[in-house]
């Protein structure tokens, strides 16, 4: 019992911290983007962003156009979850505003939700903006390599990925190869084998 005491009790800390992470972003955590997928994806992003900082900052500083001193201050000074500090550097991207313009509409307004605010600032859900917003995630999470879970519009957008790959085609379709490479060594049956295998990678 006095071995294992310390150890119950640090794995009940750690997963208090977990379940309290939430709270201690200063907005809390609740999108309402307007779109499930949305919502769920910028979640994992507040979980890449914390264990993954110097990528997760590099990605918006080098194609968000965001000053890395300004995304560090949301994220460390101010407490910012960073799904909200993605959204608004996205949405300044797709409206051709800076990141820190959308930052401070969603500082005044985030009691209205994302959905609320992204549609004042002209990205309405459902309109070619908001799609082109939703496939920024795609893009940005192929540079994480990163699985990301796609949704139905997306998966006709890409229809080469699998479910939940990043790189969708390119891992399976690798899977695919070694079984076939595997295969040729055992004969024409063997060989059979490694144009099946093949085969998935293109699904």
């Amino acid at each position: 019992m006095k071995r294992t005491t310390p150890l119950l009790l640090a794995a009940a800390l750690a997963a208090a911290t977990g379940a309290a992470s939430a709270q201690d972003f200063v907005f809390g955590w609740n999108p309402r983007s307007g779109d499930v997928w949305v919502d769920s994806t910028l979640a994992d992003v507040n979980r890449y962003g914390d264990r993954h900082r110097d990528a997760f900052v590099d990605e918006l500083v080098r194609y968000y156009r965001a000053p890395r001193d300004y995304v560090t201050d949301l994220l460390v000074t101010q407490r910012w979850a960073p799904g909200d500090v993605y959204y608004a550097c996205a949405i300044a991207s797709i409206i051709g505003r800076s990141c820190r313009y959308v930052a401070e509409e969603w500082n005044r307004d985030h009691g209205q939700g994302w959905g609320a605010v992204a549609q004042r600032l002209g990205i309405k859900p459902g309109s070619p903006e908001f799609h082109r917003l939703k496939r920024g995630f795609v893009a940005t999470y192929d540079r994480w390599a990163r699985p990301i879970e796609l949704d139905d519009r997306l998966r006709a957008d890409f229809p080469d990925r699998g479910r939940g790959n990043a790189n969708g085609n390119s891992g399976q379709g690798n899977q695919g190869k070694a079984k076939g490479n595997q295969g040729k060594g055992k004969g024409n049956q063997g060989h059979n084998r490694g144009n099946q295998g093949q085969g998935r990678g293109k699904d």
